[in-house]
């Protein structure tokens, strides 16, 4: 059985922040960033790779709608959005979310990786991955 699933069917509590048809956001329990809360879709997808453009339009609009909310009425002054999509990127709980979490001035948060130098050239790169049409 899937973790946010069971909140979205009202099995497991949850800490709502905002629901409409297609999404469901609540306050992540790791308690580990001021105000740090997830959005997740109503329907299960494993991650952004599956999940259909309409939920994927619909979560990206609650993240704005929530994003606003936070700078505008609650005293925050940015938002980071950090989505994991599969085992080797460090998704952990395989459901759709994606974590929102608010920031203020000053918070001394460290909420981005540090990444090690790529190995190939960035052209290398530009070759191989570049989409064409």
């Amino acid at each position: 059985m899937c973790l946010f699933c069971d909140i979205v069917d009202g099995k497991i509590p949850s800490y709502k922040i905002y629901e409409d048809d297609y999404t469901y956001s609540f306050l992540d329990i790791s308690n580990d960033a001021n105000g740090h809360i997830l959005v997740i879709p109503k329907k299960h997808f494993q991650n952004i790779l599956d999940c259909d453009s309409i939920y994927l339009s619909h979560i990206m609009e609650t993240i704005k709608l929530i994003g606003k909310h936070l700078t505008e009425k609650c005293g925050f002054s940015g938002i980071n959005v950090l989505n994991a999509s599969g085992k080797e990127a460090e998704q952990t709980v395989f459901h759709l979310h994606f974590h929102i979490i608010p920031r203020k001035a000053n918070d001394n948060m460290k909420v981005f990786p540090t990444l090690s130098k790529n190995e190939k050239d960035i052209e290398e790169y530009h070759k191989i991955l570049r989409i064409s049409q």
